[in-house]
This record gives structure tokens, sequence and C-alpha cells, in this order.
């Protein structure tokens, strides 16, 4: 028998809740979000080889972190990308979790692909790092924002029993 999990939108008080998602359910709806998370960690591991055979190119061995500049920027052009991740991977769950999964993922995707931008283009000079940064600086803010406003009216839902949503729909003909 598959285990059933009571869905957010449904917390309603002491009643039994009608609307129960089961495991595999809930799964669908992250997967997404899963499936960016592995890339970005896969996108940290080629970082991180990049770096170590810059090393190996400019003869920079461990622990220096200072040599030519095309040694340089590569090893921070890793750097500033390990820097963001637990940033990128904490606004990527919250903003899939309360505001939207699909919506996350590919905002998610966006900035994976501005990061690697970054980091090709910091690689061949510093200037070149500039436009991605911008981009998936905007993106990351975008997850941020997504964040805040699914954490906001959930918390004002579960807490303080208001659905703004619901009223908005409401004042608007909408629901």
């Amino acid at each position: 028998m598959e285990q059933m999990v009571t869905s957010q939108k449904c917390i309603s008080g002491p009643a039994p809740c009608s609307c129960a998602l089961s495991v595999t359910e809930m799964l669908d709806e992250v997967v997404g979000l899963g499936a960016v998370t592995v890339l970005g960690v896969l996108e940290q591991a080629y970082f991180s080889l990049q770096v170590i055979y810059a090393r190996r190119k400019y003869s920079v061995s461990p622990p220096a972190t200072t040599g030519p500049p095309e040694f340089e920027r590569v090893f921070r052009a890793q750097a500033n990308c390990s820097e963001y991740f637990p940033i990128f991977i904490t606004v990527l769950w919250t903003s899939g979790v309360f505001f939207s999964p699909g919506l996350s993922a590919v905002c998610g995707l966006l900035y994976l692909h501005g990061r690697f931008r970054y980091f090709r283009g910091y690689s061949q000079s510093a200037q070149g790092r500039l436009a991605p940064l911008y981009f998936s600086a905007q993106v990351l803010w975008l997850l941020i924002g997504f964040s805040s406003v699914g954490v906001f009216l959930t918390f004002c839902r579960v807490y303080l029993n208001v659905d703004l949503l619901q009223q908005l729909g409401s004042a608007l003909g909408l629901v």
C-alpha cells in the first residue's frame, strides 16, 4: 500500500483532508528540482576539474592559489561559483516547494547556464565574466523573490489562517 502525505494546500484544521498526495505524486512534483540539483553538482565538479587541469597546465602546486593570470582566473571563477552554490540550492528548493516547482526548475536551469557562461568567460578574460554574472544574479534574485512570496503566502495561510491568493481571486472575481 502506498503511503499518503497531506498536501500543504489542504491544511484546514482537525477535519480529515480529502486531497492527500501519494509519495509518488509528491516526487513527481519535485523531480525537476532534483534534476537541476544533480546537474548543479555535476557543474561544480566540472569547475573543480578545470582548476586541477589549470594547476597542471600552469605548474601551480597545491596549496598555492596564485600563479599566472590564466590560472588565477580559472581558480577565481571556480571559487566564486562555489561560494554562490549553497545560496542557489537553498532558494531553488524553497522556491520550488513554496512557489512553483516547474518555474523554479526552469530558473535553476537558466542560473546554471549563466554560471557556466560566467566560468567560461572569466577563464578567458576578467571582462568576460561580467554579462553572465549579471544574468545569473538576476535569476538568483528572481528565485529569492519567488521563495519570499511563497513562504509569506504559506505562512499567512498556515499560521494566520488567511489565504491571500484566495482573497485576491475573490476580489478580482476569479473565484
